[in-house]
This record gives C-alpha cells, sequence and structure tokens, in this order.
C-alpha cells in the first residue's frame, strides 16, 4: 500500500512541478518543465549520492579501518539478501545516520563517530538494519528525486515572487484574473503543496525502514531503543554539518531540528519519534506471539 502511495505522490508532485511551469510561463513553460523534470530525474539517478556524501564529508573505509562497524553491515547485508554497500564513516560529535545510492549494487550506509560511541552494538545494528530497509526500497533515489522536484518548485515561486515585485511575470495580454492567480499559485499554493507531498513520501517511507529493519536484525526493541537514545542526544547537540532541506530526509532522525513534539514537528520530514518507537514496540510483541 505504501508503495502505491508513494508512486502516487511522486506522479502528483512531478504534475506539480509542469502545473508550476504552465501557470508562469503557459504552455511552453509547462513543456519546459517536464523536459527539466526528467532530466533532474535523470541527474539525481547517477550523481545524488556523490553529492550527498560530498555534503557529509563521509569517507569511506574499509573493514582493517573500522572491523566491527564493517562487519556488522556485512552481516546484516547478507541477512537482508543485499550486495554488499559502502561503509561511510562522517567525522561528526552528533549522532547520526543514513544510506544513499541509486540501486542496491550502487549503496553506501554512512554513520557519524557519535551514533557509535552512544549506542551498544545491537542498537546499531537496529539502525544499520533501518538503512538496509531503505537501500533494499530504492527509498534513496526515490527520496532524493522527490526533494530535487520540491527543490525547484520552491526555487520557480522565489523567481515569481521577485518578477512580481519589480513588474515582471505573465504577459499583459493574459486575463488579469488568471495572471493574479497563477502568481498566487506559483508563489504560495505550489511550494506548501510540494512540500507537505515531499513529507508524506518520506514519511511514509520512514515507517516502513523501521518495520523492515526490525525484521532484518530480528530485534525491532534494539532499533526503538536506538531510536530513544538519538532522539534524546538531538535535544542536545548542534545539528549534523552538512546537512540542509534538500538532503535531512536521508538521516535516521532529523539532522535540523529537535522540534519533534512541537507544531513545527508537523512539517518535519520525519516521523513523530514516538510514532516511531510505539510501532517498533508492537511490532516486537507481535513477533514474540508468532503472528
Amino acid at each position: 500500500m505504501n508503495t502505491l502511495k508513494t508512486t502516487l505522490l511522486m506522479a502528483l508532485l512531478t504534475g506539480l512541478l509542469i502545473a508550476v511551469g504552465g501557470s508562469f510561463g503557459g504552455r511552453q513553460g509547462a513543456m519546459i518543465m517536464l523536459v527539466f523534470s526528467l532530466a533532474m530525474n535523470f541527474f539525481s539517478y547517477w550523481y545524488s549520492d556523490k553529492m550527498v556524501l560530498a555534503a557529509y564529508h563521509a569517507q569511506e573505509i574499509n573493514r582493517s579501518q573500522a572491523p566491527e562497524l564493517y562487519g556488522l553491515v556485512e552481516k546484516l547485508a547478507q541477512k537482508a539478501e543485499l550486495p554488499m554497500p559502502k561503509v561511510c564513516v562522517i567525522q561528526s560529535s552528533t549522532p547520526n545516520a543514513f544510506a544513499t545510492g541509486r540501486n542496491p549494487e550502487h549503496a553506501a550506509v554512512a554513520v557519524t563517530t557519535g551514533i557509535m560511541e552512544i549506542l551498544d552494538y545491537d542498537e546499531l545494528g537496529g539502525v544499520i538494519a533501518h538503512e538496509l530497509s531503505h537501500v533494499k526500497h530504492r527509498d534513496t533515489l526515490i527520496s532524493t528525486v522527490a526533494a530535487s522536484i520540491a527543490g525547484v518548485i520552491s526555487t520557480i515561486a522565489h523567481i515569481a515572487q521577485w518578477a512580481a515585485i519589480f513588474g515582471g511575470g505573465r504577459s499583459s495580454s493574459r486575463d488579469d484574473n488568471g495572471g493574479a492567480l497563477g502568481l498566487l499559485f506559483t508563489i504560495i499554493v505550489a511550494p506548501f503543496a510540494a512540500m507537505m507531498i515531499q513529507l508524506a513520501i518520506s514519511r511514509s517511507r520512514e515507517y516502513d525502514a523501521d518495520k523492515s529493519g526490525g525484521e532484518i536484525c530480528g530485534n525491532p526493541l534494539a532499533l526503538a531503543s536506538a531510536l530513544e537514545k538519538l532522539e534524546y542526544a538531538s535535544t542536545r547537540m548542534r545539528p549534523l554539518a552538512g546537512a540542509s532541506t534538500s538532503n535531512a530526509h536521508l538521516c535516521i532522525v532529523n539532522p535540523l531540528s529537535n522540534a519533534h513534539a512541537t507544531f513545527a514537528g508537523l512539517f518535519s520530514t520525519h516521523p513523530p519519534m514516538q510514532d516511531r518507537i510505539a510501532r517498533l514496540r508492537e511490532q516486537a510483541r507481535e513477533m514474540r506471539s508468532g503472528r
């Protein structure tokens, strides 16, 4: 069900981009945005992983450099029936982790030095399993493309806003009311709608990755315990260096904000932490009862 939901949301997001192009530039603008979205998706497919790893200054390591971490990723990748991904470490005391890559054959799992310090072996295993679930279901590519489209819509909205301020924008031959409505749609409605669609995609994939991660590591309670520690740490640590609105959704916990329980949490790329933990505990109860 979540796969179908994600597909429909991605189609809606692409359609919104085309609609913004049409609102801002008529039929020609819609065609330009269609072509642009295809080109952007192609670029995201091939290069998004390299850009994300570079943004976070993640360094690939081998078995000799971090044998316990490398061995843990290797063991869980085998359980998930995945090729061995690249293993990367980020030199940061802020605890977090993410996965990236266009498909399981070209994937990377990155963890900060901070997360290795505060989690025990089983808890770190739960986090790695969560990230491998993203790899297995190609969530990293979906989320990156969604963020790219939403970012373009936001950029167009800013351009339209400045064009309106300085007297540019739609042709004066168009109907004034239609032009005003189109401008309103481009500047206010479309960016907000794009943000909400992106959040819906990100949140649904996080719930799925928690569930699948609990199955891969065989211990949902270990992942739940890890999330509790990460939630506590996120309120006391500085934002993760390199994090931005375009890549924050990749991390297991929001690297930019600690506003999980406030109104601002409604607009977070991640579901409420307490909901995630409650679902994992229920999953553990079901696994114990044999359901």
